[in-house]
């Protein structure tokens, strides 16, 4: 199966950039956007308890294979392309990833600490099941394999510090052009958000734009602080091939 480059699938954990960037590749005009196609799939064949979780099921296709023909499906809206924000943590062994060959695969990443301190604010006791490094390093390695090299990789670090700068580099590389509607968009839940983001959207909610650059790593109990730890070997390495 050949990669559609109109078809862009952006693989991160939670608390990690990944609403801004379904916001600001919305904001093109030309781009149909899908908030977390698995989730409901992945709370129905996992029974996890998140917050929602009857909601984002009963809303949601459970079916893993029907999301992933529908991700391979007509592009919604008759748009030029279609980005679909996707939770590494979601794609758990049992379903079928045969689909994302289909797709042009991405990386977003950001640094353990912080996604950590953040997660830790909307849901208590997270594990490494749930920050998704461990998942994210696993479906890199197999999305590398079955391409010869390695997939884009981008870090919400370097996003935040220079919006234009990244976003352009990672347009060239997706080969669709950078616009600056990417770095706007209005104040306010969106229509494609996921039924989720009363609980986890506030902040993107209350943005018009990408934040500012983040400031020193937050101090984290000793808890925390090894779970971050656990987590940095992954993020490292896909650090290494970013853009």
């Amino acid at each position: 199966m050949t990669p559609d480059p109109a078809r862009i699938a952006m693989w991160s954990g939670p608390r990690n950039l990944s609403t801004a960037m379904m916001y600001a590749f919305a904001a093109r005009g030309d781009c149909a956007v899908w908030d977390e196609p698995f989730y409901a799939a992945y709370l129905k064949a996992t029974g996890m308890d998140h917050p929602m979780s009857a909601a984002v099921i009963s809303a949601g296709e459970s079916d893993p294979d029907a999301v992933g023909r529908a991700c391979l499906g007509s592009i919604p809206a008759s748009q030029r392309l279609f980005y679909q924000k996707h939770m590494t943590l979601h794609m758990i062994p049992e379903f079928d990833r045969r689909f994302m060959r289909g797709l042009t695969n991405v990386f977003l990443i950001r640094h353990p600490a912080r996604v950590v301190a953040s997660y830790a604010k909307k849901r208590e006791a997270p594990t490494q099941m749930d920050i998704g490094f461990v998942q994210q390093a696993e479906l890199f390695d197999e999305v590398a394999n079955w391409m010869g090299a390695a997939p884009l990789v981008i870090d919400s670090a370097d996003i935040r510090a220079n919006p234009v700068s990244c976003l352009t580099r990672l347009c060239a590389a997706l080969g669709i052009g950078f616009t600056a509607n990417m770095l706007r968009w209005p104040v306010g839940p969106k229509t494609f958000d996921g039924v989720w983001a009363p609980h986890w959207y506030n902040a993107v909610h209350a943005s018009t734009g990408f934040d500012e650059p983040e400031g020193p790593l937050p101090s984290l109990s000793k808890d925390f602080a090894d779970l971050a730890d656990q987590a940095m070997p992954h993020y490292e390495r896909l650090a290494s091939h970013r853009l």
